[in-house]
């Protein structure tokens, strides 16, 4: 990210990166588990996860005193809500998409449904 100038979106990258891959590897079915990142426009990011399941992910309604749970919350929050999942022949892909400059916070986060 530093080579296309946007090192300021790398913590944020770094965080999400790291919720996606976890989900896919919780889902247990590691046959498939790639990630992407490619510069999606000038200042934008897009970060994809594939894994081999058809398990859709669910932003959970957990409570102060959960361990975990929170990870798609968080990446709902810091991506604007500009993430989402594609069924595929093999599982599924969920992707983010981060933009420098963007500093406008999802309106509903924390937020609890589908």
């Amino acid at each position: 990210m530093i080579d296309w100038g946007l090192s300021g979106l790398a913590d944020d990258a770094l965080l999400i990166t790291s919720e996606l891959v976890t989900n896919a590897a919780r889902t247990e079915c590691r046959r498939l588990l790639t990630l992407g990142v490619e510069r999606t426009g000038e200042g934008s990011v897009r970060i994809s996860v594939t894994d081999g399941s058809r398990a859709l992910p669910v932003r959970s309604l957990v409570d102060d005193e959960a361990l975990g749970g929170r990870g798609l919350a968080l990446v709902h929050h810091l991506t604007g809500r500009r993430w989402g999942v594609t069924p595929t022949s093999d599982g599924k892909t969920v992707h983010a998409e981060l933009r420098l400059g963007d500093t406008t916070p999802s309106p509903d986060f924390p937020p609890y449904d589908c």
